[in-house]
C-alpha cells in the first residue's frame, strides 16, 4: 500500500475514499487525534514513535472534499489535509418480513449494550491484517444498501454484510480480540461482539449456538458460534459488521466475498458488428 503525503508530516491512505470506508492516518508524535466531521478520533503510538489510527467515513457522509485536522494534546491544529469522499452508489433492497418479525422490539438494554461496545476504545491493538471471513458463504446483502421492509422505506441502511450459511455452520472471529458480548437478544438474536482494540469492533448476529464466553481472548479464525436464524431473520444466514469508533464501515475494504447474485455479463460485440458501426458515416 502506498502512503500519500499531505503538508509536512500528516499522511493519509488513501487520499480519496468511497462512503462507508476508513482512511488510515499516520502522523508525528506530537499529534494525539484527528478531527473529522466534528469528531475527534484518537491516534495511537507506534514502535517508531509516530502515531497512527483509522478514521471512519460514514455511509451517510456527503460526497466531495472534507477537511481533516491533526490535533495536539492542547487541542491546537498542527496540520490540515483534504480528504475526497466519493459516492459509493449504494442501492436499495427490499426484505419481506412476517408480521411477527416486523413487530419485534429490542429487549431491555439491547441497543445500549451494543452502543457501549461500539464506543469502546481500548488502547491495546489486538487486530492485525488481513481480516478473515467469518463464514465461507457468498454475499447475500452488501453493506450500505437502503433497506425496505415489505416495500416500505425504513430510513435505515444495511450496516453490515449478510453471508449465506446453513444452520450450524461455524462462525469464526475475523481477527484477534476480547469477547465482550455473548447475549440472546430480540432483534439481533443470539449475538457475539468482539473488541479488537483501538476502536475496532465486530458483531455476529442471528446465531443458533454460542461457542465462546464473555471475557474470552480469541484469535483470528477461532470458532465463536454457529449460523442460525434467531432474532429478526427470515432464514439461516450470518449478518456481521465491523465498526470503527462507533461508525459502521464496509468489511469489503478488508476482504473479497463473491456475490450470490452476480450481475449478468454484458454481451460481447462481434467484430463484424463493431466494424459495421465504425464504417457508417456520421
Amino acid at each position: 500500500m502506498v502512503w500519500l503525503a499531505f503538508a509536512l508530516a500528516l499522511e493519509l491512505t488513501p487520499a480519496s475514499i468511497p462512503q462507508g470506508q476508513v482512511v488510515r492516518v499516520k502522523a508525528p508524535a506530537a499529534a494525539v487525534a484527528v478531527r473529522f466531521e466534528d469528531r475527534k478520533i484518537p491516534l495511537f503510538t507506534n514502535t517508531d514513535g509516530t502515531r497512527s489510527g483509522l478514521v471512519p467515513v460514514s455511509a451517510l457522509v456527503r460526497q466531495g472534499q472534507h477537511k481533516l485536522e491533526l490535533i495536539d494534546g492542547g487541542g491546537q491544529v498542527l496540520e490540515t489535509a483534504i480528504l475526497n469522499v466519493e459516492n459509493a452508489r449504494f442501492q436499495t433492497q427490499n426484505v419481506q418480513l412476517t408480521p411477527g418479525l416486523s413487530a419485534l422490539k429490542p429487549a431491555p438494554g439491547e441497543m445500549e449494550t451494543l452502543a457501549a461496545l461500539r464506543n469502546t476504545v481500548s488502547p491495546i491493538r489486538y487486530w492485525s491484517e488481513p481480516f478473515e471471513k467469518p463464514v465461507p458463504g457468498c454475499l447475500i446483502s452488501p453493506f450500505g444498501v437502503q433497506r425496505l421492509h415489505n416495500g416500505k422505506p425504513t430510513g435505515n441502511y444495511h450496516s453490515g454484510l449478510d453471508q449465506r450459511g446453513a444452520e450450524g455452520v461455524p462462525i469464526r472471529a475475523i481477527s484477534a480480540g476480547v469477547v465482550k458480548i455473548v447475549r440472546k437478544f430480540n432483534v439481533n438474536g443470539d449475538i457475539v461482539g468482539i473488541d479488537h482494540g483501538q476502536g475496532v469492533t465486530s458483531f455476529y448476529l442471528h446465531m443458533s449456538k454460542f461457542a465462546t464466553t464473555e471475557g474470552a481472548l480469541v484469535k483470528a479464525g477461532d470458532t465463536i458460534g454457529y449460523v442460525g436464524s434467531t432474532g429478526r431473520s427470515t432464514a439461516p444466514h450470518l449478518h456481521w459488521a465491523i465498526d470503527v469508533h462507533a461508525v459502521p464501515v464496509n468489511p469489503l475494504q478488508w476482504m473479497t466475498i463473491p456475490s450470490c447474485h452476480p450481475a449478468p455479463a454484458k454481451p460481447k460485440q462481434s467484430h463484424r458488428a463493431t466494424a459495421g458501426r465504425q464504417s457508417r458515416p456520421k
